[in-house]
């Protein structure tokens, strides 16, 4: 007897937590997006409402041009390029995923296959078998939001951001080391000036995001030894998740 997938009407994210932290090597915004959105077509529950775990997830999974462009606001003949592009880098990329209980950083494939179809203006990508077990769905470990929650921003660098501030939007702070942020970013060399790593990434993704979601409220505090800014916190309103996590309430917090 075939399996029931129920799938939700809000293509949603949901992403290991581990994953949320690793470095996603040289993908452009672009690339990330088509990465998440592919992530979402993923999801779903069983007829009794229980997440399918890794060995019941479908790996294979398709991607139109028009899907892209709708998602992500943009004009047809750039999602036709763009997942053309897109499907040559995700066959070359790899993630690294830091296994800090076992000291040790794992790269992982993101795919096994990807084909693209020009006359359909689609691709169709297999993830590997490595990385299924960081996209199912044991809500504890992993993170969840509506991939319309990031659909207007403009850089890669404020969609990483808001993916790893939804890890702590319960507690409504984050602090991370600039190190760290670095590798987040996955800047590699770039904007080794400390005043340029700032402008271009976290700076501007915080104006954007509040730009978005003003109740957020978000800023930040710079952390310094000396004169040496080592670490960034992040302060925003917190929330509290009601029914399904889909909805989401402004939690103001005490002093």
């Amino acid at each position: 007897m075939e399996n029931t997938v129920l799938k939700s009407q809000t293509p949603k994210i949901y992403k290991s937590k581990k994953l949320n932290s690793a470095d996603f090597g040289n993908f452009n915004h672009s690339d990330y997006q088509i990465f998440l959105q592919l992530i979402s077509k993923i999801g779903g529950v069983d007829k009794e409402g229980k997440y399918l775990q890794p060995e019941k997830l479908q790996r294979e999974h398709i991607l139109t041009a028009k899907e892209y462009a709708n998602a992500f606001n943009t004009d047809l003949s750039f999602g036709y390029k763009q997942i053309k592009k897109s499907c040559k880098k995700l066959m070359k990329t790899s993630v690294f995923v830091e296994k800090i209980e076992d000291n040790e950083v794992w790269e992982i494939n993101v795919c096994s296959t990807a084909k693209y179809n020009q006359s359909e203006g689609k691709i169709t990508i297999q993830f590997t078998d490595m990385i299924m077990p960081y996209l199912a769905q044991v809500k504890e470990k992993f993170l969840l939001y509506n991939i319309k929650e990031i659909s207007n921003f403009d850089s890669i660098y404020t969609t990483r951001l808001y993916e790893l501030l939804q890890e702590y939007k319960k507690t409504g702070w984050m602090e991370k080391s600039i190190k760290n942020l670095r590798k987040l970013f996955a800047v590699k060399n770039k904007f080794k000036l400390y005043a340029d790593f700032k402008r271009r990434t976290f700076g501007h993704g915080c104006k954007e995001i509040n730009r978005n979601y003003p109740d957020m409220e978000l800023c930040f505090e710079e952390k310094k030894e000396g004169r040496k800014v080592v670490a960034i916190k992040f302060i925003f309103k917190a929330v509290k998740e009601k029914g399904n996590g889909s909805k989401l309430q402004i939690v103001p917090q005490r002093s």
